[in-house]
């Protein structure tokens, strides 16, 4: 049987575990029906996108030790919400992806464009630099 996939078809890699993150604290964006907020999305968070969050009432920064929660520093790889991805997209503050560890249900929240504009992994796109063939 298949494990997870990502956004791009292939199998769902480690997001981060250190911090831990995702719904299931594995280190995996993956989600399933009691996950209402679908943590899928893998990014690098930045110091704009904490602030952001914070603004919108998710505190991401302060530590939480009764939950185990650390507190995210810039550079920490987290499992985002696709929808609160996709707002902090809208606002300009959309932290960089990580497409190999981003859950394929995140496609039901965000194109695939978005995300690969925004991927600090994106897929090389073939070059113009060679001559077509014969």
């Amino acid at each position: 049987m298949a494990g997870p996939r990502n956004v791009l078809g292939g199998d769902l890699e480690l997001c981060s575990d250190d911090p831990m993150t995702g719904f299931f604290r594995d280190g995996k964006c993956r989600t399933g029906h009691d996950d209402r907020g679908v943590h899928a999305v893998c990014t690098r968070v930045t110091r704009e996108f904490l602030e952001f969050s914070l603004n919108r009432g998710n505190d991401l920064v302060h530590p939480l030790p009764q939950y185990g929660f650390p507190g995210l520093t810039p550079g920490d790889r987290w499992c985002l919400c696709a929808a609160r991805w996709k707002e902090a997209l809208r606002e300009g503050v959309a932290p960089p992806v990580i497409l190999a560890a981003t859950h394929i249900s995140a496609l039901e929240f965000v194109g695939l464009d978005d995300l690969v504009a925004c991927a600090e992994d994106a897929p090389r796109q073939p070059g113009n630099s060679q001559p077509p063939p014969p």
